[in-house]
């Protein structure tokens, strides 16, 4: 059985702190890229895994192995007494200790399910998203709009490297730059290696001089960034921009995420849309809608047109007029106006008005 403690030099007692000093001293030394023993560094590397894991340690202090069982000796389900392996015990409860162990969590925790986390995840900055309201009569014509975002940016006196200028940033020496590290586990079920995010470097595979007085080492920090979206013709409501490397700045140089703007469109007081048709309600007197007229409407673009009522037009006309509706989306042309009609009823008459109905209802009218 494997004594870590003795293979890192320190005591059972020792602190978390003592631990990791003591391990980053040995890893140094039998660093196989600098002529050490390969053998004794993954026996360091091992036993590093176990007593810096508080829970593992336990584990370990407990039992003088984590989850060993396989061999002869006294470990989880084995019964010292020549009975073979207690199941009860590999199930539900161990021992007096009264320690209860979940299969479940126990294979996710060997086959290492779902897999470390690459540099390339670890050091990328996080998407932002944001909602940009614009009026109705902006979709006509692509334009630009400019927000002001407070989030994590490049350190301006690192350049986001996260080293002291004027200091190098080197390969992380416990895993070789790869953010990796091999993890050995022992169980009833025998041994199992995974690769887990390595706890020197925190799976960036790399590790700066100096760190940064700025940013700590980070590579980032909190501050207001301009940014301009494009905003093309005929975009609706809820529609997405992707803007790309304008979110949250990575960690150490590492790649900035994307920016979402989600479109939102302000409610027209006189105009409604559907796709790309503008609708519109026009009130018209009775005599225009009897006799026919020419009246001036209102566009989205802010100016007048006329539009022709023919005679006889009945309350509820919808008369359509191309060209007029809004922009199509990345195309050319544009959608329809549809301008309905409403004959208003006049609830109050004039005395010379009564006359005249009067006598056009003679007329049959």
């Amino acid at each position: 059985m494997k004594n870590y403690y003795q293979i890192l030099g320190v005591t059972q007692n020792a602190s978390q702190e003592e631990i990791k000093k003591a391990y980053r001293k040995l890893a140094h030394k039998y660093h196989p890229d600098k002529g050490g023993d390969e053998k004794k560094f993954k026996e360091i590397n091992e036993a590093y895994q176990i007593l810096s894991d508080t829970e593992k340690r336990t584990q370990y202090d407990r039992f003088g192995q984590v989850f060993e069982g396989t061999e002869a000796g006294p470990g989880v389900g084995f019964d010292p007494f020549g009975r073979g392996f207690d199941f009860g015990n590999i199930w539900g409860r161990t021992g007096e200790e009264g320690v209860e162990f979940d299969l479940g969590e126990m294979f996710e925790e060997f086959f290492g399910f779902g897999g470390a986390k690459t540099k390339k995840d670890i050091k990328k900055g996080k998407d932002i998203e944001v909602n940009i309201e614009i009026p109705l009569e902006a979709t006509l014509k692509e334009h630009e709009k400019e927000i002001s975002l407070y989030k994590a940016i490049p350190c301006s006196r690192c350049q986001g490297f996260g080293a002291e200028p004027g200091t190098s940033v080197n390969e992380c020496f416990s895993c070789r730059g790869t953010g990796q590290v091999q993890q050995i586990k022992r169980t009833f079920f025998g041994s199992f290696t995974r690769y887990v995010v390595c706890p020197e470097c925190q799976g960036e595979g790399q590790k700066p001089e100096k760190l940064c007085n700025v940013c700590k080492g980070i590579g980032r920090i909190k501050g207001e960034e301009k940014i301009k979206i494009f905003i093309p013709a005929g975009v609706d409501s809820n529609q997405i921009i992707k803007v790309k490397a304008k979110g949250e700045a990575g960690k150490r140089g590492g790649k900035s995420g994307d920016l979402y703007a989600r479109i939102l469109i302000k409610p027209h007081p006189t105009f409604k849309r559907q796709g790309d048709n503008l609708y519109l309600k026009v009130p018209i007197t009775f005599s225009q809608a009897t006799l026919g007229d020419e009246i001036e409407i209102p566009t989205l673009e802010g100016n007048k047109i006329l539009l022709k009522i023919p005679q006889g037009t009945e309350s509820g006309k919808v008369l359509r007029i191309s060209q007029k509706g809004i922009s199509h989306f990345l195309g050319n042309g544009r959608g329809n106006l549809y301008v309905e009609l409403i004959v208003k009823i006049p609830k109050k008459l004039t005395r010379k008005q009564k006359e005249l109905l009067d006598k056009l209802k003679e007329e049959g009218i």
